[in-house]
């Protein structure tokens, strides 16, 4: 809390110094993410999802994360409360991109494991989000391999006349299954070239109730307490259970907070200032409290330290016709981002504690001009700096005493830079043509000096590489209602900090170590798609994909000072390291389908459903850790101007024994098992129930119960339960 107020005290100085259905496909609908301007949507070659803050805020989402998740076409794991780790396309993590305002958000140390990075962005400042399904790495560079996520914030208004406009909201929230609260105000006032708007929340959850019905397997049957015998030595204590739904350890809480300053002064410029901080509280990775030893919990601790974002970020905006543009939009940005993860073994002093902070540069500038009346085109260069600090320190927790250890990362600097061009070519009323090639280039330097063990090479390592990446496709409007797309996209992911430097226990007798030699992965994406309108009826999209990634940088066993073994945290542990070691192939099938029943009356559903294959260091595959089993929701509806009554549903397929990846299925502690005592992911269906209510003055309710059965259930690959019955209330007033 000390540096929340120490930074809303310094904003000021920094502010001067800066100076119609829900969940609808549309064919007309404006997206920005193919291309980083708006555009018409029938006119991209790929497939996009958006969802507005309206869409969003009737379904009283908690996170960004779930806000990704109403789509119905991004899949969410969590290995904790606080978290929420996208897939899209069999892919995840790293291999997604995420944008904030058209900035960057993907560091340095963005792993391969789950991440929880996306909940640092207040859902409640969220105007609209949109997800570019496949390969964008012409736009957006590395990373951008199974798809792109946008997020654009609450926008200052201008007044169109000499009286200030003054507007806002207030919302509070509360959720049963975690005894949520949460409350939240934005407030603007715009005059004619200067307005001003801010944001505020604070949520807080206690331990998720998981349902009531379900396998038994994901029950925890005890709770961890730590503590101190009478000679004062550490003895933890392992407890029943009381509460055989109550998932403890897993609550927290997060504080965001949001500043913009926007300056019009004529002539089509527009200066905007946006201040972005954001806090969580510790909390557990209860999925590591599942972990067993001996028969005993593997741990007493294990948590994430309080996640910290903060962004500072300025966007210059022209619109003014010449020879080389007809706008112009640049983004300068700074980051800074802190995590850390804390453990402690069972009934062991020793507290360990790794600690991660990075400083993000960033700077885009993006040009589109119209040569011609069918033809635009988009350019732009981008440049991105990171640099990584680690530290590591071991605290007896009986004597207080701290020692330095093992740092996750060594101290880098990563660096990545790139130039891009796109054209949209309308060729005729009905036929469009879309070709991009963005070349980047990346340099990384790790300083393995400051890990604080020794490494079998030169403790400075350097390396650098090209990438090309492009993309070409078609948009066919063969009569009235139809659309068909054809896309082949080329994406890349350039190696970073966490691929090439960390050493960690990726499993219970493995250690991770690094590996300076890797290169880029690339990924080849091809795709086909069509949607067509049936009058005012029914609205259908279907996508079929299929993606070869090569040079996938994959876990695999490694020699570390020539052998294949190592002594770690006390142990001797078999070694592994990330490597370029295999090809991947991911193939699915999105279908959307919208109808309209009546003047009042509405269905729509979302299904994916894909498969995906690795190869082995052995020859061998094995379905794709990432690519989730079939999923989807569905909806029926009532809406009018003041009464939204739905029932929705949301699904998943069983991922069997025999199709289980292999690292997933060394994961017992977190999967239910077969009648064979192997790991498995079961299906499950729940059914949920909103009513959304415009009050009068400026008052609206929304109300959800969800999970009516008190469904027991997991997502696939999630390391904690989704709540049991659980209903959600939210009341706002606008002004």
């Amino acid at each position: 809390m000390k540096r929340v107020l120490l930074s809303l005290l310094w904003l000021p100085l920094a502010v001067c110094a800066a100076a119609q259905d829900s969940l609808s496909y549309k064919l007309d609908e404006i997206v920005v993410s193919a291309s980083r301007w708006c555009r018409e949507s029938q006119a991209q070659p790929v497939k996009v999802a958006r969802l507005s803050f309206d869409e969003a805020n009737v379904f009283n989402p908690q996170t960004a994360a779930d806000v990704l998740g109403l789509t119905g076409e991004v899949f969410v794991q969590k290995s904790q409360y606080g978290g929420g780790s996208p897939m899209i396309r069999g892919f995840a993590t790293n291999r997604l991109l995420y944008s904030v305002d058209g900035v960057r958000m993907n560091t340095a140390i963005f792993r391969s494991g789950n991440i929880q990075n996306v909940i640092s962005l207040d859902p409640f400042a969220i105007a609209g989000s949109e997800v570019l399904f496949g390969p964008g790495a012409v736009s957006y560079g590395s990373d951008a391999i199974g798809g792109v996520m946008l997020f654009s914030t609450l926008k200052p208004r201008l007044s169109a006349s000499k009286k200030p406009v003054v507007y806002g909201s207030a919302t509070i929230r509360t959720a049963t299954a975690s005894d949520e609260l949460t409350a939240h105000i934005d407030a603007g006032v715009g005059w004619r070239r200067w307005a001003l708007l801010t944001s505020l929340s604070y949520s807080s959850f206690a331990d998720l109730e998981q349902g009531a019905h379900g396998p038994d397997d994901y029950i925890m049957p005890y709770v961890v307490v730590p503590g101190f015998g009478e000679d004062g030595a550490v003895e933890d204590r392992v407890i029943d259970n009381v509460d055989k739904r109550k998932q403890t350890p897993s609550g927290y809480s997060q504080f965001n907070f949001m500043q913009k300053v926007r300056y019009a002064p004529g002539r089509g410029w527009n200066f905007e200032y946006t201040f972005h901080l954001s806090e969580t509280s510790e909390y557990a990775r209860y999925d590591r409290h599942q972990r067993l030893k001996n028969g005993l919990p593997r741990y007493a601790q294990w948590s994430y330290g309080p996640q910290f974002w903060m962004m500072n970020h300025l966007r210059v905006e022209l619109v003014g016709e010449n020879v080389v543009y007809d706008s112009m939009r640049v983004n300068l940005a700074l980051q800074r981002f802190e995590e850390s993860r804390i453990s402690r073994d069972f009934n062991k002093p020793r507290r360990e504690t790794q600690s991660e902070a990075v400083d993000a540069w960033s700077a885009n500038v993006d040009f589109i001009k119209s040569v011609t009346d069918g033809l635009t085109v988009s350019y732009g260069a981008e440049y991105v700096q990171n640099n990584v600090r680690s530290t590591g320190v071991a605290t007896d927790v009986v004597t207080g005493a701290s020692e330095s250890m093992q740092a996750r990362y060594p101290n880098a600097e990563w660096y990545s830079a790139g130039l891009y061009a796109q054209g949209e070519w309308h060729v005729t009323d009905r036929l469009n043509l879309a070709v991009g090639v963005r070349y980047n280039h990346y340099f990384i330097d790790n300083d393995f000096s400051t890990v604080g063990y020794e490494i079998p090479f030169e403790s400075r390592q350097k390396s650098s590489a090209g990438s090309v990446s492009g993309n070409i496709g078609l948009n066919w409007r063969p009569s009235s209602g139809w659309l068909f797309r054809l896309n082949y996209a080329r994406g890349f992911r350039a190696p970073n900090v966490d691929d090439m430097g960390k050493l960690f226990d990726s499993a219970d007798g493995c250690v991770t170590v690094p590996n300076p030699a890797l290169k880029p992965e690339y990924a080849d994406n091809v795709e086909f798609g069509f949607a067509k309108h049936i009058g005012s009826f029914l609205k259908f999209d279907v996508t079929a994909y299929y993606t070869n990634l090569t040079d996938a940088i994959v876990r695999r066993d490694f020699l570390f000072n020539g052998g294949p073994t190592m002594e770690y945290q006390g142990s001797e542990c078999r070694v592994q390291a990330l490597q370029n070691a295999a090809t991947a192939n991911v193939w699915g099938v999105q279908a959307a389908v919208d109808a309209n029943f009546a003047k009042w009356f509405y269905a729509n559903a979302r299904v994916s459903w894909q498969r995906g294959f690795e190869e082995m260091d052995n020859g061998d595959v094995s379905p794709s850790r990432h690519a989730a089993p079939l999923f989807g929701r569905a909806a029926v509806g009532f809406s009018n101007e003041r009464l939204t009554i739905e029932a929705f549903t949301a699904f998943q397929a069983e991922r069997s024994a025999a199709d289980m990846p292999v690292e997933e299925s060394e994961k017992r502690e977190i999967y239910a098992l077969d009648a064979d005592g192997n790991a498995y992911s079961p299906a499950w269906f729940i059914l949920n129930l909103r009513v959304s209510l415009l009050l009068a003055r400026g008052f609206s309710l929304n109300a959800t119960l969800e999970n009516i059965t008190d469904r027991r259930y997991r997502p696939y690959s999630s390391g904690i339960s989704a709540p049991g019955r659980n209903v959600t209330m939210s009341l706002m007033y606008r002004f």
